[in-house]
């Protein structure tokens, strides 16, 4: 192959994009906290940023009166994906499963999920867009994976059916 054409494809290659990256500075005026409150449960969660400037979603679960999660969710204008393949989260974890969702447009009604596992360590986690599996309240959905059009939701759930506290520090979230 012409060297002309190696830099032109090296050139075309999509670059990261950077979803959002968590500072000090950060607004988080998008991320919204949604806990099973809304089905009557008592679990808690909150979003905030630490003194090293990284955004921490942490809380318990409790499974008293029908409830088992906690979800902090990030929506912004949809944009188009369909030239990138992946999405990958810098998050260091407590060592539990959490599950990763997105969502084409914040007012669709299902997500696609992928659950992913923590270490208790800082992690670069990239998930392939057709790992991300329909659903609609915890139920598998007859539709094909995440297609990689568009995306306008990026949320991190913890319901491991067990009551326990969690703690997730999240550096940012890329496409890739």
């Amino acid at each position: 192959m012409p060297f002309i054409y190696i830099i032109y494809f090296l050139l075309m290659g999509q670059t990261p994009i950077t979803l959002f990256q968590f500072s000090d500075q950060s607004d988080l005026s998008k991320w919204q906290v949604v806990n099973d409150g809304v089905m009557g449960g008592l679990s808690k969660g909150s979003i905030s940023i630490n003194e090293e400037g990284k955004g921490v979603f942490q809380g318990y679960v409790s499974l008293e009166n029908n409830g088992g999660f906690s979800l902090v969710q990030y929506t912004f204008d949809p944009r188009d994906v369909s030239g990138y393949s992946a999405i990958e989260l810098k998050l260091k974890g407590d060592g539990k499963n959490y599950q990763i969702r997105v969502k084409s447009e914040s007012s669709q009604y299902y997500n696609y999920s992928c659950s992913i596992e923590t270490t208790g360590e800082w992690q670069t986690i990239s998930i392939p867009f057709n790992k991300f599996i329909p659903q609609f309240r915890g139920r598998g959905l007859n539709k094909s994976p995440y297609p990689g059009k568009m995306i306008g939701e990026v949320a991190i759930l913890i319901g491991n059916k067990k009551a326990e506290d969690f703690k997730i520090e999240i550096d940012k979230i890329v496409l890739k």
